[in-house]
């Protein structure tokens, strides 16, 4: 796989609770190749990566894998009203940022920033 696809596969396997970074992987993907674990060949300007037969040895003795316990306890539905409020929320703000006057685009930064404000007071137990 390319590494932007390990990246793609990590979130689904974990079903959307870890997506690492590109700035996490790709070092690990060379750090990995450098102790002959993974090999790489360029394809179309992209590397491939392979598992050695060391790489699929020290696979197949290694813990279990980190996205088996990623998404275990996750209340998905929850997960999911939460994205769509704050998806909702972004969608409302953009549009007021981009069709809104000055004065309306005050307004709704104004909101936002105390509704952070508001989240946070929920933390400490406050009204």
């Amino acid at each position: 796989m390319h590494g932007y696809e390990m990246i793609q596969e990590i979130g689904e396997r974990s079903g959307g609770a870890w997506k690492p970074s590109p700035g996490s992987v790709y070092p690990t993907l060379q750090l990995l190749e450098d102790e002959g674990l993974i090999a790489s060949e360029s394809e179309g300007g992209k590397k491939l990566f392979t598992l050695t037969d060391a790489g699929r040895t020290e696979a197949e003795s290694g813990a279990e894998a980190p996205w088996e316990d990623a998404g275990r306890g996750v209340d998905w539905e929850a997960m999911h009203e939460i994205r769509q409020a704050g998806f909702g929320l972004m969608e409302a703000f953009g549009q007021v940022w981009k069709t809104g006057s000055a004065d309306q685009r005050q307004k709704a930064l104004a909101v936002i920033n105390d509704a952070r404000k508001k989240l946070y007071l929920i933390l400490a137990d406050e009204d």
